[in-house]
């Protein structure tokens, strides 16, 4: 596959710092139904103008051009970013595009929003952490709790004035429930046969050459050659808001279990898996996540002195004293929004944003050591300032 080159210039880079009135023109560059809703998101700021579109599916560009009228459509994200128009990025395709895309804009000289997980492997962290620096850009990982009202005041309300004590464990759960596809059905939009104008060639990209396959499109979670599955899809999360709380995010040792208990389908991805996390500053974390809703979504955070629950509609704390009464705060806006809100606000200012690059990163190597250890069947030992698997003992 020929490959452009993008060459960020100085003068580039001074054009892109945008006045405080200014609209911000974005290219939203994969349009299922995550990146048609945050583009909503983007649109419904005010602040923005979508100018451009990029998928490889027609029917997806064809809806995505009925909610951005005006922007133009593409099926080759190196052709969108040749735009000179346009100012920033949204990228939410398939995680196994994230890296090249993200590197592409940068380079292009393109502010970045992306969804989680940052890329689909630990190699890739690194690169894309200095291609960004290197060109002086904005990124964005779609880690939303990291701008998220209630979060933030549940992080200043509990873990900035120690009323939590020291963290000793931390069980993270999202499990999936028996229906849909964690336990074999079909997504939304499925066709068995390739439609014509679906590019299967241009969305495997850097994937291994394979014939069509209709679930590694319509439900590409399922994978493990795109994705890390529901370790990445749902840990990522939750393992950035332990380590936006604890402010530490520096793990020594992790292992997975689970499997495909349940579908039946060829996935590659588990249906049920369970690791466990230890992190330097001595607490463990867990994460759960079966195909039967045993227990609410959500983090528990145990301490010396009491105990935080927190989920996107909630959060609930209490100290271990006798009858001590429930505080409970609940949500009043939509994280993603603040976060969105959070990167435009970046753009302007230059500043780092609240979700940047190098957080993401150490925040995705969690869920991509995860799926490691599933894999291997064995704890991994880790060095978290080589950011190297240690060899076996």
């Amino acid at each position: 596959m020929q490959r452009r080159t993008f060459l960020a210039t100085s003068a580039l880079s001074y054009q892109k710092i945008l006045g405080a009135n200014e609209r911000v023109r974005l290219g939203a560059i994969g349009l299922g139904n995550r990146g048609k809703n945050v583009m909503g998101i983007f649109q419904r700021t005010g602040q923005v103008e979508v100018g451009a579109v990029c998928e490889v599916y027609g029917v997806r560009l064809d809806e995505a051009q009925q909610l951005a009228r005006g922007a133009k459509p593409f099926r080759d994200h190196r052709a969108l970013l040749e735009e000179q128009s346009l100012d920033a990025v949204l990228i939410a395709t398939p995680d196994h595009w994230h890296a090249e895309m993200a590197m592409d804009a940068f380079a292009a000289g393109k502010d970045v929003y992306i969804e989680k997980p940052l890329c689909r492997t630990r190699a890739e962290g690194p690169k894309m952490i200095r291609a960004c620096r290197v060109a002086d850009r904005i990124c964005q990982v779609g880690m939303q709790q990291r701008s998220g009202g209630l979060w933030l005041c549940a992080k200043r309300e509990v873990f900035d004035r120690g009323r939590l004590g020291k963290v000793l464990k931390v069980d993270t759960i999202w499990h999936s429930g028996p229906g849909g596809l964690q336990s074999g059905g079909l997504p939304r939009g499925y066709v068995a046969e390739r439609p014509s104008n679906l590019d299967w060639a241009r969305f495997l990209g850097p994937v291994k050459w394979q014939e069509w396959n209709p679930l590694k499109y319509f439900a590409f979670r399922l994978f493990l050659e795109f994705n890390g599955g529901k370790v990445t899809d749902f840990f990522t999360h939750w393992a950035d808001v332990v380590h936006m709380f604890t402010g530490d995010d520096a793990v020594l040792e992790i292992s997975s279990s689970g499997g495909v208990l349940v579908a039946k389908d060829g996935r590659t991805a588990p249906d049920s898996v369970f690791a466990t996390v230890r992190y330097r500053s001595g607490h463990t974390v867990t994460f759960d996540s079966q195909v039967v809703p045993a227990a609410e979504y959500g983090i528990h955070f145990y301490g010396t002195e009491g105990h935080l629950f927190i989920n996107r509609g909630r959060y609930e704390f209490r100290t271990w004293e006798k009858n001590a009464p429930v505080e409970t705060v609940k949500v009043e806006r939509e994280a993603t929004i603040e976060h969105v809100e959070n990167f435009l606000a970046c753009i302007k200012s230059r500043q780092l944003p609240n979700g940047d690059i190098a957080i993401g990163h150490r925040s995705t190597q969690v869920p991509l050591l995860a799926v490691q250890a599933y894999l291997e069947n064995r704890k991994l030992r880790f060095d978290p300032d080589r950011e190297e698997v240690l060899p076996l003992a």
